[in-house]
């Protein structure tokens, strides 16, 4: 069990505000037991919080297992459930969602290396009714296919993907899935709704939210040389996409509507000069195609890849980074203005 103190924001390094009235209230490492504790989501589930992410001996290793850990209150944190990986098995890149019936779902990546530069990818899902006992893993969309983070919607879970170009899968074969969106209605068979982004830049990750009226928003990380994030949206039944250029580099992105249809995005920036800063949250209007940067979270080294919940009027934000040497699991909270 772990219980850490809330690190006093004055002291807190690499803190950037940008929006006035955003205030950094607290951040605290919640975890911290693995050589390497990473990539992370954030959810709650039956009154309580739910914390995924990947421990491993470092970023990219062919070792990564999974660990939730559940906490009452945000502070005494305890580990719930831990998933062990096959030989040659690296777990990687967790997600938690909410299903329809009220079972917590999980989706992760299962990566295995074959040969040198050539690797094969498949999608996991998992369910449970307590976030303690899980079923056994279930493939779902098409080998190589990585679907990174799925939304449930009016009993629908959509969700983004792509092939990384070092999947045996990725070489043209017929009948094999581009960059796409799916949807699922049961999270375990997934059909393709939207195939291929047509855009300059690989599409890569992806974080899908709908609005009260309907319509879908896709916020979509870019690689390559044109790699500047892109903004998609969408109406039923999300088969017909218009994508504008935000402008700014986002990579590992998540995005949350608020209750007054203002949208929070987090993830890696990068600016012109090389510099790289994360995890920062920006406020994003999918009409204006603007990315206005709200904060810039506590972290250095090897960080990113936050979960957002909004809970009491706070914004609870899990990421991970090394700025205390190790890399660790921590949890922020954040007020924005006007929530």
């Amino acid at each position: 069990m772990v219980s850490v103190l809330a690190v006093a924001p004055g002291r807190i390094p690499g803190r950037r505000l940008r929006v006035p009235g955003a205030q950094l209230v607290s951040v605290r490492k919640i975890w911290d037991q693995a050589p390497h504790s990473a990539f992370t989501d954030l959810v709650r589930f039956q009154d309580r919080w739910h914390c995924v992410f990947r421990e491993g001996e470092s970023h990219v290793t062919s070792d990564g297992t999974i660990r939730i850990i559940s906490s009452a209150d945000g502070e005494t944190w305890s580990s719930i459930a831990h998933f062990p990986r096959e030989p040659g098995q690296d777990l990687r890149d967790p997600k938690l969602e909410i299903t329809p019936d009220g079972r917590l779902m999980m989706l992760a990546l299962d990566r295995r290396d074959l040969a040198e530069d050539v690797l094969e990818f498949y999608s996991l899902v998992w369910f449970s009714t307590d976030g303690k006992e899980w079923s056994p893993p279930q493939r779902v969309a098409e080998p190589d296919f990585l679907l990174w983070r799925v939304t449930w919607h009016e009993g629908t879970a959509y969700g983004g993907g792509y092939a990384d170009h070092r999947a045996a899968g990725h070489r043209p074969q017929p009948g094999r899935v581009r960059p796409a969106i799916q949807e699922s209605r049961d999270g375990v068979r997934f059909e393709t709704l939207f195939l291929s982004y047509s855009l300059a830049g690989p599409p890569n990750e992806t974080a899908i939210v709908f609005r009260d009226d309907g319509t879908a928003v896709c916020l979509l990380r870019r690689d390559g040389k044109e790699n500047t994030a892109q903004i998609g949206t969408s109406q039923p039944p999300y088969t017909q996409w218009n994508w504008k250029d935000l402008n700014v580099i986002i990579g590992g992105p998540d995005l949350l509507v608020l209750p007054d249809g203002r949208m929070v995005a987090s993830g890696r920036q990068h600016l012109p000069d090389g510099e790289r800063r994360d995890p920062v949250l920006w406020w994003v209007d999918p009409e204006a195609a603007t990315a206005t940067e709200i904060l810039e979270l506590p972290s250095g080294g090897d960080t990113s890849y936050a979960g957002m919940v909004l809970y009491k009027g706070l914004l609870w934000i899990s990421y991970y980074s090394s700025h205390e040497d190790k890399t660790s699991i921590y949890l922020a909270k954040v007020a924005l203005p006007g929530v």
